[in-house]
């Protein structure tokens, strides 16, 4: 299980991006803890072993087709939905039986121009 501290509304939005965009890692929120006046959420996700090494032109071709545009490195945008999503390197997104498994993912939800 993994804990995180809510920062706000963001903690919402992130949270439901990830589980409508990759359901085969959706998150289950499984409860709230508080400590030190701070309060945090917890939640899990399946777990997936892998099989292979993640290839990085395969989560970008992936990430293509579902709208998404490689600016820099390992980060990705859609412009028409207005997200950025980052840090897609081999060791966030595993693979098991050819398929991609995105794990700790990281949304913004930003206006373009």
């Amino acid at each position: 299980m993994e804990s995180i501290m809510l920062p706000g509304s963001n903690f919402l939005t992130v949270f439901l991006l990830h589980n409508l965009i990759f359901t085969n890692t959706a998150y289950l929120l499984t409860g709230f803890m508080k400590e030190n006046n701070t309060l945090y959420a917890v939640l899990s996700q399946p777990f997936v072993t892998s099989d292979a090494q993640a290839d990085l032109d395969d989560i970008k071709r992936f990430l293509t087709f579902n709208g998404f545009e490689n600016n820099r490195r390992n980060d990705y945008i859609h412009k028409e939905l207005g997200l950025i999503l980052e840090d897609m390197h081999d060791e966030n997104v595993l693979v098991n039986s050819e398929t991609l498994f995105f794990i700790d993912t990281v949304f913004y939800t930003v206006a373009f121009q």
